[in-house]
């Protein structure tokens, strides 16, 4: 029966994966033809970023739908064929109401909403260009991560958490707020990572490698398999990310992303585990806060620029060395991360 589970999870991946692939063609014709494309801001609030990737403007933005849309529409598909066939779509169909309807449903509402931030930039509307302002994001992370803490802890009556090499530890109505900093922090670090052509893509997709191997580890079959098709679609989206980027991610990839990442790290019980799987947007989303905190206290910047990986461009490092390392980073760090969770495991069994 094992056998079986990994073989659904590798073959709806590579499923994923085909499909997004062979539509992408028509999917970036799409996004040519609404003007999709990405204005770099020239507010001079940010001279280094301005300069360093002022030829990108105009590159076609909201990548990221290709991720979220093809994953959605797979289940759904599937979803649909099993209800009408069963079989062998019973077998492949990965919607399941205790391990998927939550990751599913945050997908399509944030991906929804940063779909609808980047039709703002594109249009210029906003402030410095166009767009929302990231403490207008922070306030719909919040929205999005209050109604996901409220959905587990009392309609799922999650009121525990995993404490590495510890095990469970009863925090009561503390989980409210721990699972709305996880999603806050998720989103916020993808999106402050989505900087460089294949630089969010790869980071996020070493993560979710890192918690869909979790979920399966756990039995949670439906919720690994659903893993399985986020990361096909992620490869599909890197193979035209990578520098040069035929298109971005966008904030409609980042935010989807980034929020289903930290609900699969609260569906497995593995928060602690998280910045070990995805360090990157640790670092980059902290490089962030200590920059600001800077220069409103000494009125100084820490970086030439940030997030991080500006910095290094600033100091002349390549945009693919600075990608291809922090890809290096990312993948040492979540094997790391994932030893650390099956000597957990392990060491709590006696």
């Amino acid at each position: 029966m094992i056998i079986l589970h990994a073989v659904r999870v590798l073959a709806l991946s590579g499923l994923s994966f085909i499909v997004a692939f062979l539509v992408t063609p028509a999917f970036t014709k799409l996004l040519i033809r609404w003007g999709a494309s990405k204005q770099i801001r020239k507010s001079g609030a940010t001279p280094i970023f301005s300069k360093l990737h002022g030829q990108k403007e105009g590159t076609p933005t909201m990548g990221g739908l290709l991720v979220w849309g093809t994953v959605i529409a797979i289940a759904i598909v599937l979803f649909i064929c099993s209800k009408l066939f069963d079989g062998v779509f019973g077998y492949l169909d990965f919607i399941d109401r205790r391990e998927t309807y939550l990751p599913l449903a945050t997908m399509a509402i944030a991906g929804i909403l940063g779909f609808l931030d980047d039709a703002l930039g594109v249009m210029r509307i906003g402030p410095h260009g166009g767009g929302l302002k990231v403490s207008q994001k922070l306030i719909l992370y919040f929205l999005v991560a209050l109604l996901g803490a409220l959905w587990f802890y009392y309609r799922l009556e999650w009121s525990t958490i995993v404490i590495p090499f510890l095990g469970n530890i009863f925090i009561g109505w503390w989980y409210i707020p721990l699972f709305i900093f996880v999603i806050v922090a998720s989103a916020f670090s993808a999106n402050e990572t989505d900087g460089l052509d294949g630089l969010a893509g790869g980071a996020l997709l070493f993560g979710f490698i890192a918690l869909t191997v979790v979920a399966f580890a756990l039995e949670r079959f439906d919720l690994a398999t659903f893993g399985g098709v986020v990361i096909g679609a992620l490869l599909a989206f890197l193979w035209f990310n990578i520098y040069p980027a035929r298109f971005f991610m966008g904030d409609t990839g980042a935010m989807s992303l980034g929020i289903t990442m930290g609900v699969i790290a609260m569906l497995t019980n593995t928060t602690f585990f998280l910045p070990l799987f995805v360090p990157i947007l640790v670092v980059e989303s902290v490089s962030v806060i200590i920059q600001l905190v800077s220069k409103k206290l000494r009125g100084k910047k820490v970086f030439l620029s940030a997030p991080l990986h500006h910095h290094y461009e600033a100091l002349g490092w390549p945009e693919t060395k600075v990608t291809m390392r922090f890809w290096i980073i990312s993948a040492m760090s979540s094997a790391f991360g994932l030893a650390l969770f099956f000597l957990h495991r392990y060491l709590l069994q006696f």
